[in-house]
């Protein structure tokens, strides 16, 4: 997986107001905890941020202060609802080797059998524990020729190496459903006509 550096600054203002100020300069508030320290305030440029966080889980190596560097990944990414803009970050604490548990994006290829059939993405991330260093940036499972009715299970997708399910295996993550029947009921397609001319 990829690891992206990020300059970072220790914050002391709090409250709305700070939090205005910073994000009017383009950065964004953020907080880093984990491994039973005290939460670290932050200060992250925004853009830098923003494109970090275009890949799932993405490890970000944080530079604080010029001072010291710490591994961490997102856990709770707050958006503007209308503009979407970034507006809190939580991350947690890693160290290399360490294991975390973390959700992957689950992405389906191939084509259903025939007949108009749907796949419902019933799981659309999966919860697995990896090392924090090499955390898959999605699973692909392929549905090819799956009929009507047929479900892919969480222990049916195969995980790399190291990366194991924190979901029972049993669990429905995709699953094919039957195309609505488009015949109208006898009689229902004469009726609607001539509620059409009327």
């Amino acid at each position: 997986m990829s690891e992206v550096k990020i300059s970072a600054e220790t914050r002391t203002e709090f409250g709305k107001g700070a939090a205005r100020r910073i994000r009017r300069d383009n950065k964004v508030p953020g907080v880093l905890y984990g491994h039973g320290s005290d939460p670290i305030h932050l200060t992250l440029p925004g853009h830098d941020l923003l494109l970090a966080l275009r890949t799932s889980n993405v490890l970000i190596s944080l530079d604080i202060d010029g001072k010291t560097n710490e591994l961490a990944i997102p856990k709770a990414v707050q958006r503007e609802a209308v503009k979407g803009y970034l507006e809190h970050v939580d991350l947690q604490l890693v160290k290399r080797g360490e294991k975390v548990t973390v959700e992957i994006p689950v992405h389906a290829e191939g084509e259903l059998a025939a007949g108009g059939n749907l796949l419902e993405h019933v799981l659309n991330a999966l919860p697995v524990e990896a090392e924090a260093t090499h955390i898959p940036e999605a699973v692909t499972v392929s549905v090819e020729g799956l009929e009507a009715g047929a479900s892919v299970l969480a222990k049916d997708i195969t995980l790399p190496s190291g990366v194991t399910l924190t979901v029972d295996g049993d669990t429905v993550v995709l699953q094919v459903l039957a195309a609505q029947a488009e015949e109208a009921p006898e009689g229902a397609e004469g009726e609607g006509e001539e509620a059409a001319e009327a």
